[in-house]
């Protein structure tokens, strides 16, 4: 019994020592960084890094000092807190090898200090990866009084921006600037990066936008628009704010423009105006897609319709790229609001417009022959206009907690004018006269748009299944008159002879389109499931072209019947296909296809014939995405499209605005296949504030639709499309960006490859060309913002042109090129501000041209600004200070190497008055 006693006692006693050998003590001392002060009455918690639950807490003493007993081993977190400090938080563990944990001094630094170290400010992170999305924070960024949301993004890394406000992100175009995921004055993105405050954005995400109906269900459909989406802070989204600005120069050249908005609650409301002729033309940059296009035009499923161009007598689309000489006035609204708890939303906006562009070019080209080259040179003389109003609008409403729709409806009515005269000639490679000519073409166009959609997504009581359909209805008509005058004359070995024309031409065109798609998703597991979708689409449209000669009474009514016709298109498109969608832990991958059969009748109206077609268009996709991490991400993507020959290629119409270039049909055409691959790694460490971007792209197209050009001694060709079975045509890019930030001199730093090409195929008088049209890039950016001081950017590098074609390498065109551009302000006494930028670009000499080309293109400004606010500025611009911008272009492909100078904007200075105002909440009133 005594042993027994004794045996428990001692187990009581080995029990309590071993237990008390696994209880620690955690202690330190808590000081103000900056004073050196002890902090009494500090708040220090212990909690399980597991579940953040408390474990234990004390306060510090009067000297500072805190100690916490009795925690048991694991692994915790300290977090130090005193009121007005930024908190103190540490990840630790306690074991066997650790009795007591000592911090010693634990430095809190206040508040007030982090607000003003800029130091602080650099190291926060200014990017993160969130799957598809790279989100940039702005407060990483310097943010100057009254800047607008252009100059924020110019700082983001991988992003830049031109002179004329266009985006490029990671080596692509961004297409479209939203507003908290909402559409702002549609397809303008400028109104939203010119408009908008810096000081008013919470935070800018860069995308990849999925269609509506993929963004629902889940699963790629493959349509992809590269978007920008401007979040704002809570308490700036009620006041108002805009802009002023008037300007005045030599020559005439003058600016104005206007800027207001109201936001308050969940409801915006924005107007602007835009007039100057010097070069600021504020038009959307897809009104170029949306008006231009050729004759016949052809989707990958297979849907044709007719379109205003093809020829000289197309419209003029509003466009200003640099050339010529403009005048342009715009103006739009914008209102959009939420009501009904979110339920219900509203997006509308109209828009106005006119513009006009006048100008000379001079253009001189080599035409590669296996039998020679043809010298061209053309002179031409371009008088263009345009107005537009264009109105759309959208309306959500959610009808329940799984029922969503959708109306969109948009109305576009334009009017242009077109003049364009031309004067050309054709010499052999013996200096010898083969043609030449004088043309002059005129031409007045009417179109109305308008198109309406519909949008129903369902989500059903199993989760991931859902069931939405799509509707859409596409009208549009276009009218047009105008006059074509030529004189053709054609230098032979049998003599000279002449061609005149001189007619009025009538055109009417109209298209109708109906779309329907309905989409089915289930979930097949937890890591599978399946979109299964079927479409119907019907469309009719009609051509009617008129050519009339000129009578012996003086009128046009002399019909010429091989430059008339009247055409008419309809067409059934049955649409369906699969894809499987897996996701799991890193990883989600797609794999699938659709399948669309067309049927269309055309039939000739003048002739009373029928054409049928009837053809099947395979579709497969494929894409595998891996996540690392938060912030690194690879994704890989195959897509393939059956494309058939156009109409246009089969069938042409007759056109003579151009009697030295004749198009002929092929009835034979068979359809061709292209197949593209493109890959996208993203990674940015946030300790570094380092960033890397890579993307590759590759195509290739089996049973390739080509061109077969014939040019006869006169230098007049023939053009027919066939398709060629032996040789692949190809398109490459690969892009590489990375970028970090120096510490200690504050210095962002970035380094850029790129290589992008193609090779491509065409006969040429029986011989088949190959042509290689490749560029090899590299890149050095720099850039530092220091506030209220001074900023900078520049990049610059060299680059290497490779054009080649093999049916006569003496026109063979390799050669060095250089870009570069540097911008940069900085802050003078009395609030004097100046600013400068300069874009040098040089091509150098190759077989074909035996001179060097360069420009320096330099601006600057001297700004004034008044009130605390800074928000009145007077500012004395020059542009093209060294007078150097001559319009020039050098262009190779399929054998044709084109050199162009044309009219352009130069020097001028510039007088101006720019007023922001601005009442929002949190913001600065505005200064009378």
């Amino acid at each position: 019994m005594k042993r027994l006693l004794l045996s428990l006692c001692f187990l009581v006693f080995i029990s309590s020592y071993s237990k008390a050998q696994n209880l620690h003590t955690i202690k330190g001392r808590t000081i103000d960084t900056a004073s050196t002060t002890l902090l009494s009455g500090t708040t220090v918690a212990v909690l399980n890094a597991k579940d953040s639950i408390l474990v234990k807490f004390t306060r510090t003493a009067e000297n500072g000092s805190f100690e916490i007993n009795g925690i048991k081993n694991g692994k915790f977190i300290l977090q130090v807190s005193y009121p007005k400090y930024a908190d103190f938080v540490d990840h630790f563990t306690l074991d066997s090898t650790t009795q007591v944990k000592d911090y010693g001094k634990v430095n809190l630094t206040g508040m007030a200090k982090i607000l003003a170290d800029v130091i602080i400010k650099g190291n926060r992170a200014a990017m993160k990866i969130k799957g598809d999305t790279t989100e940039f924070d702005p407060k990483a960024f310097n943010i100057e009084p009254n800047s607008k949301v252009e100059d924020l993004i110019k700082q983001f890394p991988g992003i830049q921006v031109d002179k004329d406000g266009k985006i490029t992100a990671q080596g692509k175009a961004v297409q479209k600037v939203l507003v908290d995921g909402e559409e702002f004055f549609g397809d303008d993105p400028t109104l939203v990066t010119k408009n908008l405050r810096a000081d008013m954005v919470e935070s800018v995400q860069l995308y990849d936008k999925a269609s509506d109906q993929a963004s629902f269900t889940g699963i790629d459909d493959g349509e992809k628009t590269k978007t920008l989406n401007v979040k704002l802070k809570e308490d700036k989204k009620n006041g108002y704010f805009g802009k002023v600005q008037g300007g005045y120069g030599t020559d005439d050249y003058y600016t104005g423009q206007l800027m207001f908005n109201k936001f308050w609650g969940k409801k915006k409301f924005s107007a602007y105006g835009i007039f100057g002729n010097n070069g600021t033309v504020g038009l959307g940059w897809d009104d170029r897609d949306k008006y231009g296009g050729n004759t016949m035009t052809m989707t990958d499923e297979g849907y044709m319709y007719f379109s205003s161009g093809g020829d000289d007598f197309d419209s003029y689309d509003g466009q200003y790229n640099g050339q010529g000489l403009p005048v342009a006035r715009t103006g739009g609204l914008h209102f959009d609001s939420k009501w009904n708890k979110d339920k219900e939303s509203l997006n509308t906006n109209y828009k106005i417009g006119s513009i006009r562009v006048s100008g000379d070019r001079n253009t001189i080209s080599q035409n590669n022959l296996s039998s020679g080259v043809i010298n061209n040179v053309s002179d031409q003389f371009n008088d263009n206009d345009m107005f537009r109003q264009k109105l759309d609008a959208t309306y959500e409403i959610k009808l329940d907690t799984t029922l969503t729709l959708k109306v969109s409806v948009d109305g576009a009515l334009k009017e242009s004018n077109t003049f364009n005269s031309y004067n050309t000639s054709s010499k052999n490679g013996n200096d010898e006269l083969l043609n030449k000519s004088d043309r002059t073409l005129s031409n007045k166009v009417n179109e109305q748009q308008f198109n309406m959609s519909a949008l129903f997504t369902k989500k059903l009581k199993k989760k991931g299944r859902t069931l939405s359909l799509s509707l859409s209805e596409a009208i549009s008509k276009s009218n047009s008159d105008g006059y074509l005058n030529s004189k053709n004359t054609f230098y032979t070995a049998i003599g000279v002879r002449d061609s005149v024309i001189n007619q009025y031409k009538v055109n009417d065109i109209s298209n109708n389109a109906f779309r329907s798609n309905l989409a089915y998703t289930e979930p097949l597991s937890k890591t599978i499931s399946v979109i299964v979708n079927y479409g119907l689409s019907l469309m009719s449209g009609q051509s009617d072209r008129k050519s009339f000669n000129k009578s012996a009474s003086g009128n046009y009514d002399i019909l010429d019947t091989q430059f008339s016709n009247d055409y008419k298109l309809d067409q059934i498109i049955n649409q369906g296909g699969a894809v499987f969608n897996y996701k799991s832990g890193k990883s989600s991958a797609t794999i699938g296809s659709k399948f669309s059969g067309v049927n269309f009748k055309q039939i000739d109206l003048y002739n009373n014939k029928t054409y049928n077609r009837n053809f099947i268009n395979y579709m497969p996709q494929a894409s595998y995405q891996y996540r690392f991490s938060q912030q690194k991400s690879l994704r890989i993507n195959y897509s393939g499209n059956t494309n058939q020959p156009s109409l246009e290629q089969i069938q042409p119409i007759s056109v003579n605005t151009d009697p030295l270039n004749i198009s002929l049909g092929n009835p034979d055409l068979r359809p061709s296949f292209r197949s593209s691959i493109s890959a996208n790694f993203n990674s940015y460490k946030v300790l570094t504030d380092q960033s890397i971007w890579l993307s590759g792209y590759y195509s290739f197209t089996a049973n390739p639709i080509i061109s077969d050009v014939v040019t006869d001694d006169a230098a007049k060709s023939t053009y027919r499309s066939v398709n060629l079975s032996n040789e692949m045509p190809s398109n490459f890019s690969i892009n590489a960006q990375t970028s970090r930030k120096i510490k200690g001199i504050d210095l962002s730093v970035g380094i850029n490859g790129n290589a992008y090409g193609n090779t491509s195929y065409n006969f040429i008088n029986g011989v088949l060309n190959k042509t290689k049209n490749y560029t090899y890039g590299a890149g050095l950016n720099f850039s530092k913002y220091v506030d209220k001081k001074y900023n900078f950017y520049a990049r610059f590098g060299p680059t290497y042109n490779i054009a080649r074609a093999s049916v006569n390498t003496s026109g063979n065109s390799d050669g060095w090129g250089w870009d570069g551009y540097a911008s940069g302000s900085v802050k003078l006494p009395a609030k004097f501000e100046l600013s400068t930028d300069g874009q040098y670009e040089f091509k150098g000499k190759t077989q074909t041209f035996d001179e060097n080309f360069q420009r320096f293109l330099w601006n600057a400004s001297l700004t004034k600004k008044f009130f605390k606010s800074e928000n009145l500025k007077f500012a004395l611009t020059v542009n093209d200070i060294l007078n150097q911008n001559v319009g020039f272009d050098r262009s190779a492909y399929n054998g044709n190497i084109t050199q162009s100078s044309y009219t352009t904007i130069q020097r001028y200075f510039l007088f101006s008055l720019i007023w922001d105002f601005n009442k929002m909440g949190g913001g600065v009133k505005t200064q009378k």
